[in-house]
């Protein structure tokens, strides 16, 4: 299985989804992802969710997907900060709509945790949930790289491990407050990690029907003219 931690497309245009969907047609393994922030960037997120869907990948906003006692929680999360530097609903309507669009992704994530009763949880988002794998990141943006608020219910669900995307100068690991590794696979920050290796990361995650083998063939989207595909994919 591979899992795609959102930015499958540059400007967030049917015609580079359409891009993708034509590479990822002949893929024989299930394709789970997330939307990133580009990929709403022209407010068409919707015909691009279409269009994938029609293609095979699964798209999460908020749902969850399972195979083989592992499930997968998805949303794309959103920022406002972390710890005790996460941005409050206090003065401005505008400040106080971001937060909230920061609660709603939250309890969206929640709300798909909450159905899962596999042996594993999978954590798959766009935002990161904690300040570690944003480190190395201008200070200034790092309320737009993530949010606390997408820890917290990680912290509350035996949640294996989550990875998320976005962070392109981040870290490549970090932790929850409860110790649930967080894996960031930003493209460009795998890219530049790994040099002699394809810009992505294998996660082995034994099952019930499994005994000690990857739980699928790994797959890496490639960037291709008309899409972006910045943040790469963990299997």
């Amino acid at each position: 299985m591979a899992v795609v931690a959102g930015d499958l497309t540059d400007y967030g245009l049917p015609e580079e989804a359409r891009v993708l969907a034509k590479e990822v047609a002949g893929v024989r393994i299930p394709i789970v992802a997330v939307f990133g922030n580009h990929d709403i960037e022209s407010g068409r997120a919707q015909e691009i969710r279409q269009i994938l869907i029609d293609a095979g990948m699964v798209i999460l906003d908020g749902e969850v997907y399972e195979t083989q006692g592992i499930g997968i929680a998805g949303a794309k999360g959103f920022g406002g900060g972390f710890g005790k530097h996460a941005l409050g609903p206090w003065g401005e309507t505008i400040i106080k709509e971001f937060v909230r669009e920061a609660v709603d992704e939250a309890l969206r994530f929640e709300s798909a945790l909450a159905r899962l009763r596999t042996a594993h949880l999978i954590g798959l988002l766009h935002y990161s949930p904690i300040q570690q794998t944003v480190d190395g990141e201008p200070l200034e943006i790092y309320p737009f790289l993530g949010s606390s608020r997408l820890e917290e219910p990680i912290n509350r669900f035996p949640v294996s491990f989550v990875v998320h995307g976005h962070a392109h100068r981040g870290q490549l690991q970090g932790a929850t407050k409860t110790g649930v590794p967080v894996y960031n696979v930003s493209m460009p920050l795998l890219t530049r990690s790994f040099a002699d290796r394809p810009p992505f990361r294998v996660f082995e995650v034994p099952t019930a029907d499994l005994v000690r083998e990857p739980a699928a063939t790994p797959f890496a989207a490639s960037p291709s003219r008309g899409r972006r595909a910045t943040d790469a994919v963990a299997s």
